[in-house]
């Protein structure tokens, strides 16, 4: 069975990310972007990773063109304006497909662990998926659901032991 800790992925910066290092903490796994309705999450999503990360939460976000071309920076202007914006301090990824041939392995595998409306389809940015200690998808979250409506859930699931 897949866990989050067979995945790996790009950061912003080029750096080439083992999933692993996140092994035993409770993970929330995001497609961002830039220039949607929903961006605003960014400052929820980072006022969550604030409040938690001391209890072993970690936001994971990534960045992602594919609805509505919502994210056609670089991913220079991608963390500087993530940083400006909302002082987003939580792990961010280099942009990535969600959906189609070339969706991210990680995305293939958060699709299949949990659907959602659209059978496997991500609908839109900001999509949120909550991993739990032991490396397994709990929940999936629609767009319009915001971080603070997430708390309960990430408390929850901080209260498991770790593995």
């Amino acid at each position: 069975m897949s866990s989050l800790s067979d995945f790996h992925a790009a950061t912003l910066t080029g750096t080439d990310q083992d999933l692993s290092a996140y092994a035993g903490d409770v993970v929330l796994v995001v497609n961002t972007a830039s220039k949607c309705g929903f961006t605003p999450q960014y400052a929820g999503l980072e006022e969550l990773y604030a409040a938690h990360k001391d209890e072993g939460f970690v936001v994971l976000g990534f960045p992602c063109n594919q609805f509505g071309a919502q994210e056609p920076g670089t991913e220079d202007e991608i963390g500087e304006f993530c940083q400006l914006n909302y002082g987003v301090s939580f792990p961010m990824f280099a942009k990535i497909d969600v959906n189609g041939d070339d969706t991210h392995p990680l995305y293939r595998w958060l699709k299949t662990e949990k659907s959602g409306l659209l059978g496997g389809r991500i609908k839109w940015n900001f999509t949120k998926f909550l991993v739990g200690r032991d490396g397994q998808v709990i929940e999936r979250f629609a767009p319009t659901t915001t971080p603070a409506d997430l708390e309960k859930d990430v408390v929850a699931a901080l209260a498991a032991p770790r593995p």
